[in-house]
């Protein structure tokens, strides 16, 4: 498969999609022309993204964050439920410490964040 080697190519090819997307929908058979353009150029377009706009793991601290705001909770309020200090809670959330293993499990349990992402893997 043909790769994208430019920021210019890459630029044009968003552009191609932008007028295949109008074309192409659910019912569209996949041997469609515009379906095949329009799958292979998101694919080159899917490959040049991950090596010149890699996205990163968000870290804990983000998916808390999200995960409050998710729930309509506030600092405080996550405090009560792990039975911690606020200024525990804001050193945490602030990045000035970790969370210990067993704060780890809490946060894990009580906003429903998969175990993996609290231990950082």
């Amino acid at each position: 498969m043909a790769q994208i080697k430019s920021e210019a190519a890459y630029r044009a090819a968003l552009k191609r999609i932008d007028e295949l997307l109008p074309l192409v929908n659910d019912d569209t058979p996949t041997d469609d022309k515009n379906y095949l353009e329009l799958d292979m150029i998101s694919d080159m377009v899917a490959e040049y993204e991950e090596i010149h706009y890699p996205i990163s793991k968000p870290s804990l601290i983000d998916v808390i964050k999200l995960r409050l705001y998710e729930k309509g909770i506030n600092q405080s309020k996550l405090a009560e439920m792990l039975g911690l200090s606020n200024a525990r809670v804001s050193e945490i959330m602030s990045g000035k410490s970790e969370p210990s293993l067993k704060i780890g499990r809490l946060i894990s349990q009580k906003l429903d964040i998969d175990p993996a992402i609290v231990l950082g893997l």
